[in-house]
């Protein structure tokens, strides 16, 4: 009797130790609120996101997944993974540093750049199809018994290889052979691609995978060239 008056008793401190301690804790969790950041308007696949793509809204804090996303200021200047519908909570596998896929490049031409496809003239010629989406390329030119790289086509990022049934390097079957290559190039390199595509052959000579920053210091240092 005395030992179920115990256990009466402790169960009853349990109770108001939950009423009155725990309950009002989980309350105020699930009552709490934080900003977080949402698409103001439909943003597009490989979209490079600015400031009237994103607003800020107030939600719930409560059981709110650690990939949600804060800080506009982190966000403007990146890209869309993926389409995103106005009003979405946006978490951090929507975005990346730089514009990846071929379509994510495709979508961000803003007309300061352009990609041009040249063709593949033999197995060798593109890198024995080994060529992936962010290499860094030199063209060798053949035109009149002379070879060489000409300095406007030193370092060339390529988008993607591409087989005769118009599969993608990422997506052709074993058996495929690539028969292009498609560049992201400038206006004038486009010209001399073309015109040497017509008129000699096109070699490409890998100069560079890896990651995105050193990527970009080959093509600043290719930019410098036209400026």
């Amino acid at each position: 009797m005395k030992n179920r008056t115990i256990i009466g008793i402790v169960c009853m401190v349990l109770a108001i130790a939950v009423c009155f301690g725990v309950a009002p804790l989980i309350n105020r969790a699930a009552s709490a609120t934080v900003d977080v950041v949402c698409a103001a308007v439909d943003i597009p696949h490989g979209k490079q996101i600015t400031a009237d793509d994103l607003k800020i809204e107030t939600v719930g804090a409560y059981n709110l997944s650690p990939k949600v996303l804060k800080d506009k200021s982190l966000i403007i200047g990146k890209y869309a993974t993926c389409d995103l519908k106005a009003d979405v909570i946006l978490l951090d596998t929507n975005i990346n540093d730089e514009a990846t896929g071929a379509e994510d490049i495709f979508k961000s031409l803003d007309g300061s750049k352009q990609a041009i496809s040249i063709s593949i003239g033999n197995f060798a010629g593109g890198l024995s199809g080994k060529l992936k989406n962010g290499d860094i390329v030199s063209i060798i030119v053949t035109h009149e018994g002379q070879t060489a790289i000409p300095p406007e086509l030193k370092y060339v990022r390529v988008i993607t290889a591409t087989s005769s049934k118009g599969n993608d390097a990422d997506n052709a079957e074993d058996n495929e052979q690539l028969k292009t290559v498609t560049l992201l190039v400038n206006e004038k390199q486009a010209t001399m691609l073309a015109r040497s595509e017509v008129n000699g052959k096109l070699h490409l000579s890998l100069v560079y995978r890896g990651n995105a920053e050193t990527a970009a210091t080959f093509l600043e240092a290719q930019e410098a060239v036209f400026k």
